[in-house]
């Protein structure tokens, strides 16, 4: 296996490199239920928490682990409930406080007591509940391209309706999801193949499919609107990262939410689209970095 430093040259190699743990019954869901993650370096400077969003996995970070690695920190990058190669039967709910308990159980379970949070798309509203819900366990929070308010993507949408997409096939599914990687980047060049593939992998099979239909069905305004009264109430200090390009997640979400959550810092990233961690990587760590560099961390734990 690489060191934690090296990366993975494929995707096949990240899926490798991930660890897996049974979260018993009764605790992320009423079944026990198997989470896939990446759990990387030592916590010299603390340890972070990477979520990515809908349609995509772990893998969503491949190029920003190794330089947070590198940088001191520990590095926990978990797939959610229902997605990559976490538990993917039709057997459980995907919400996003489904999602954000099934986090604090993985937390609990690798005795991690607290996290710096990067949530992106879907994984930003469950950042956003994190931190508001359990925020003794956020020291520091970066917010990027996230699902916020009542701005929901069509597309994804569009997949929460089972009687309309369970009976078309894979392909059909595998043609709109590179549909979808295109239009949310700025720089075409970095739509590559291992990417590309890497990205649809978990969907490409009737059991992937129906997961899918079923995490985008769990999408709801409900649940991103029932947290807008309380933004103002998170503590831990934040980072609003937005990619400015983005088609569905725009930035007046970003420059609002960075209003309302008090002190909250916006950064731009001019050129770059949704999958900004894949658009822009080194703009995207930087910043990460930086606003970690620049904010105190009075929790760091033990080196693991």
């Amino acid at each position: 296996m690489k060191s934690d430093l090296d990366g993975w040259g494929t995707w096949e190699e990240f899926r490798a490199a991930q660890q897996e743990i049974v979260l018993p019954a009764g605790s992320a869901a009423h079944i026990a239920v198997t989470i896939r993650y990446i759990d990387v370096g030592k916590a010299q400077r603390g340890t972070i928490l990477l979520m990515h969003g809908i349609p995509t996995w772990g893998y969503l970070y491949h190029a920003i682990i190794p330089p947070l690695v590198q940088s001191g920190y520990r590095v926990i990058a978990p797939d959610f409930l229902g997605h990559g190669w976490s538990d993917r039967r039709d057997r459980f709910d995907r919400s996003f406080q489904d999602q954000a308990r099934m986090i604090t159980v993985l937390l609990d379970a690798l005795r991690v007591k607290n996290v710096d949070v990067v949530g992106h798309d879907t994984g930003g509203a469950v950042a956003l509940i994190l931190a508001i819900e359990h925020r003794e366990r956020v020291n520091r929070l970066v917010i990027c391209n996230a699902v916020c308010y009542d701005r929901f993507d069509d597309d994804m949408l569009d997949f929460g309706h089972p009687l309309r997409w369970k009976p078309r096939p894979v392909a059909d599914l595998v043609e709109a999801l590179e549909e979808s990687l295109a239009a949310g980047l700025s720089d075409h060049s970095r739509l590559t193949p291992d990417f590309r593939r890497g990205i649809i992998a978990p969907w490409a099979s009737e059991e992937g499919k129906l997961s899918l239909l079923r995490n985008a069905s769990a999408l709801n305004a409900n649940q991103t609107m029932a947290l807008v009264d309380r933004h103002g109430a998170i503590s831990a200090p934040a980072m609003v990262l937005w990619g400015m390009d983005d088609p569905w997640q725009r930035s007046e979400d970003g420059v609002q939410l960075a209003r309302e959550i008090r002190d909250a810092k916006f950064n731009a990233i001019h050129g770059a689209s949704h999958w900004v961690q894949q658009d822009a990587p080194e703009e995207f760590t930087t910043a990460v970095l930086e606003f970690l560099a620049s904010t105190p961390n009075n929790q760091i734990q033990p080196t693991q």
